[in-house]
């Protein structure tokens, strides 16, 4: 088996969870460049909820809105010192806690909802 494939499958597994959360969420890849040409995958409902990224050592999903959002399950182990992000290192043989991911998942997409009523509330 390759060394590499963990991280391929812990993504695929991620993705389905998001998916399992908000079916209403879109995916999209962006920030192409040449250290990764595929690019990034983004998971967005009324604005980013999340990006996941691989690395050698891990898979990175980073929350845009995180150090907002309740983590009750303390998910979120990794850019914990920021404003803004949070994010969940998943190494190889890290158990993921699906219902913990799909339920932070929920609560970013409401973060993202009620965030844009309130900007469109704000240029009424």
């Amino acid at each position: 088996m390759d060394d590499g494939n963990w991280r391929g499958e812990t993504l695929a597994r991620v993705r389905a969870l998001i998916k399992e959360a908000d079916p209403l969420m879109a995916e999209a890849m962006k920030w192409q460049k040449p250290s990764n040409p595929s690019g990034v995958p983004v998971w967005e409902h009324e604005g980013i909820v999340c990006t996941g990224e691989t690395y050698r050592d891990k898979v990175k999903l980073t929350f845009a809105r995180g150090a907002s959002l309740d983590d009750p399950s303390g998910l979120f182990n990794s850019s914990l010192e920021g404003n803004t992000r949070r994010a969940i290192d998943i190494r190889e043989g890290d158990k993921i806690d699906e219902k913990a991911l799909k339920a932070l998942i929920r609560a970013a997409v409401e973060a993202n909802v009620s965030a844009g009523a309130t900007t469109r509330s704000r240029k009424k």
